[in-house]
């Protein structure tokens, strides 16, 4: 009698643990390769993909993607990837040549596909679509469900993986999101006003209600004309702006020079299109989300 019950109480608690058991999705025999275009991406991809992808990113941690000239070595990098992802928007007017020149035949992503995208009038020229989408947190949350839908459709045994990196990683885009909004908040409308090195913070600036200005377009590849460096000039005196940066991939002399003229204080520098070094504040996305808004924001202050 005895070992009939323990033999039903084994059972049971076996079918208990059977029902309870989610498999565990199979490891590749080796990460995915993926190329990203840029090191933002890279880390982006990274989060979704975690140990079954082995990133590469092209243009590195202070690197800047609007001037990078392709190598034969990034070549041979295409040809060993199983999936290229790419911003889109323009931001990478260089990957199509690198893409039909090395070869490639395999998967390619635009991160920022499904994104409204924001668009400027230049002063002299046509008008430009900003390629910085990333710039707005809840966008990334649409780059993490590309980018998780990518990799299922390459390796469908780790989707169970991808879609809960995607999740968590997006948990983590809304709490930041939500922070950056309280702190932007706590300044009056009045002394949102920054000025940085090129004009890449216009996605953050719609989301989080601020203005930022800039000698230098949506790309660095064309140096401003004198008459727009003395109008910004004018604008800073003007309004009294006292936040001004420069970037993390950026030449400082420029804005460093307006800083001079108008009084200003040069604030530190800034993370817009590509991260920094492991042992820096932008070493990662969400890192660097946080270190521009805290300095933004402490500088915004003394406007």
């Amino acid at each position: 009698m005895t070992l009939a019950l323990n033999r039903r109480h084994f059972n049971a608690a076996l079918c208990a643990l059977l029902v309870g058991f989610v498999p565990l999705a199979a490891q590749p025999a080796e990460p995915i390769p993926v190329t990203a275009s840029f090191s933002i991406l890279a880390d982006i991809v990274q989060a979704v993909g975690a140990e079954r992808v082995k990133v590469t990113a092209l243009v590195g941690a202070d690197e800047d993607a609007h001037v990078f000239e392709p190598k034969p070595a990034d070549a041979k990098i295409i040809l060993r990837s199983r999936l290229v992802v790419l911003n889109g928007l323009g931001f990478e007017h260089w990957m199509q040549k690198l893409l039909k020149s090395s070869g490639y035949r395999g998967d390619t992503l635009e991160a920022s596909q499904g994104i409204q995208p924001r668009t400027m009038a230049s002063a002299d020229g046509p008008v430009e679509t900003d390629p910085h989408a990333w710039q707005d947190p809840s966008n990334v949350i649409l780059y993490v469900q590309n980018i998780a839908a990518a990799l299922t459709r390459l390796d469908p045994a780790g989707a169970s993986v991808y879609q809960q990196n995607a999740a968590s990683y997006s948990a983590e885009l809304k709490t930041l999101d939500e922070w950056a909004k309280a702190q932007i908040n706590g300044i009056v409308p009045s002394k949102r006003k920054v000025i940085t090195s090129h004009d890449a913070f216009g996605y953050f600036a719609a989301h989080y209600q601020l203005s930022i200005f800039a000698p230098q377009g949506v790309s660095t590849e064309t140096e401003p004309s004198a008459r727009d460096v003395a109008r910004l000039i004018r604008q800073i005196k003007r309004e009294q702006i006292r936040a001004v940066f420069m970037e993390n991939m950026s030449n400082p002399k420029l804005i460093a020079q307006i800083a001079a003229d108008t009084g200003a204080t040069l604030g530190p520098a800034l993370y817009v299109d590509a991260l920094s070094g492991h042992d820096a504040a932008g070493a990662t996305y969400l890192k660097l989300m946080r270190h521009n808004v805290t300095e933004l924001v402490k500088a915004m202050q003394r406007n």
